[in-house]
């Protein structure tokens, strides 16, 4: 079952989130089970919304690959991670790709 897994990470900045995206590749080495991934931030903390096909794709995600670029980036602390199954999912027409 899929699930929305939701993060917030009290002092992490645009540029280290950049920092960690541009090591670790995902957009171009996209993770198994990965579905969707959402970056915000707001008053020095960072946001992040994934869709993934199971929390055990994310965690291993996480442990295999992100992990080591976090401690590259300087990023101090522990995020809040938590774990819901997705109910219903919209993509509007044409909306494809990052930015």
């Amino acid at each position: 079952m899929a699930v929305v897994m939701t993060m917030r990470w009290a002092g992490v900045t645009p540029e280290q989130y950049d920092a960690v995206r541009a090591a670790v590749r995902w957009e171009e080495d996209t993770p198994p089970g990965a579905v969707l991934h959402v970056a915000s931030f707001e008053d020095g903390t960072g946001y992040i919304t994934d869709v993934w096909d199971t929390q055990a794709d994310f965690e291993r995600f996480f442990s295999d690959r992100i992990a080591t670029a976090v401690k590259e980036a300087g990023l101090t602390g522990e995020p809040e991670i938590g774990f819901r199954p997705l109910h219903r999912r919209f993509v509007a027409p044409g909306v494809s790709g990052g930015g």
